[in-house]
Parts: C-alpha cells; sequence; structure tokens
C-alpha cells in the first residue's frame, strides 16, 4: 500500500519534547523572562533559526544567545540520560516491511545523536534534517527530498508527525499524513488520520 514510511523525530518517535518544555521554561526564567507553556508550545515542531524569530518578536529585550546557552546545556544533559521511546514505536519499526526515513527540523549531528542514544539509529535508510534542506518545514520540502532519496512519489509515502508544523509540512508535500499530538493538542487540519498513539495511527492509515 506505501512505499515509504517517513519518520518526525521529537515528539513522534522519541520524547524529547518533555525535556525541552521543562528545559526550555528554566533557562527563560533563569534569564528574567518568565513564559508559559502556551508560549513554550509555539516552539513545538520549529527549526531554530525560526524559534528564535519568534522568541525575539515577543520578548524584544530578552539575551537570547544566552537563553539559548542555557537551554541547550541542560537539554543535552537531558538527552544524555536517556530518550524513551513513544508509545507503539517499536512495536511499529519493528513490523514495518517498507524502507524507512527520519525527516526532521533538527540540525545534522544532533540528529543522530538522538537516534543512537534512543537505539534505533540503524531502523532507517536515510534521515534528512535540517542541513540538508534551504527550506523547513512547514515548507513540503523535507518530505519531498526524503521521497525523492527513495525514488518514490510523495503520495506513495507514509508519514507520522507530532506538530502542525511537521503535519503541515507532510501534508503540502503531498504525503499521506498520520499525526499524533505530543505535548500540544491538534484538531488534524493537516492530517489524514489524527490518532492517540503510533499503533492507532498505523492501523487507521490501513498499513498494519
Amino acid at each position: 500500500m506505501y512505499d515509504a514510511l517517513l519518520f518526525d523525530l521529537d515528539g513522534t518517535l522519541i520524547d524529547t519534547e518533555s525535556i525541552a518544555l521543562e528545559t526550555g521554561l528554566a533557562a527563560f526564567a533563569a534569564a528574567g523572562h518568565p513564559v508559559d507553556e502556551d508560549f513554550m508550545h509555539r516552539l513545538v515542531g520549529r527549526d531554530e533559526p525560526t524559534a528564535a524569530s519568534i522568541i525575539r518578536a515577543a520578548l524584544p529585550a530578552a539575551d537570547l544567545d544566552a537563553i539559548n546557552r542555557s537551554w541547550r546545556t541542560a537539554f543535552a544533559e537531558g538527552v544524555e540520560r536517556g530518550l524513551p521511546l513513544k508509545p507503539g514505536a517499536a512495536e511499529l519499526l519493528s513490523l514495518a516491511r517498507q524502507p524507512l526515513a527520519i525527516v526532521t527540523s533538527t540540525g545534522r549531528a544532533g540528529a543522530h545523536r538522538k537516534l543512537a542514544i534512543a537505539g534505533i539509529a540503524g531502523s532507517f535508510t536515510h534521515v534528512v534534517t535540517l542541513d540538508d534542506v534551504t527550506t523547513p518545514k512547514p515548507a513540503p520540502d523535507p518530505y519531498l527530498l526524503a521521497a525523492s532519496l527513495f525514488g518514490f512519489a510523495p503520495g506513495r509515502c507514509l508519514v507520522f508527525e507530532d506538530s502542525e508544523t511537521g503535519a503541515e509540512a507532510a501534508h503540502r508535500a503531498g504525503c499521506i499524513v498520520v499525526q499524533v499530538p505530543d505535548v500540544v493538542p491538534s484538531e488534524g487540519r493537516w492530517a489524514h488520520h489524527l490518532a492517540p498513539d503510533l499503533m492507532t495511527g498505523a492501523r487507521m492509515a490501513g498499513l498494519i
């Protein structure tokens, strides 16, 4: 039914979003610019330059470099302590008979590091990162690139995403989209299937 399965990484396969939320809130507070979870949710699924633009617009007086240094350090420490897989991730990866790729807004080094820590690096033929495209999600470019690396039409690729940003990118690329919201609820505007977990989404899409 599908030629390839394309997965977002953070919040879809691995539970990094909760680490990012906790350490981000702490970094902003320590810098004297406390923010709430709603503000943090606006950054979910965004590449770093886009997230920085959102922060600068909302907090023009903030020392963004200092906040980022503090946030990156705390986040990296959290990641190194271990990255649990999202519910159903291990089962779905083991059941898949199609070739698999990661499509993430994380940079290349960070993406490969997370995959190694989570123990799933060997599952994927391709890893498309922020460093591989000029226009990141929600533009369709990352998913178009992933499909082209396999030589498949985007419409033959099933995508698993958690965020609105990622689901929009996959939808605009012409892929079939399963959205499993993580820390931010969604009405599934860009999804063909809105699911509570990965395995339910796979069933809804007819994959298993």
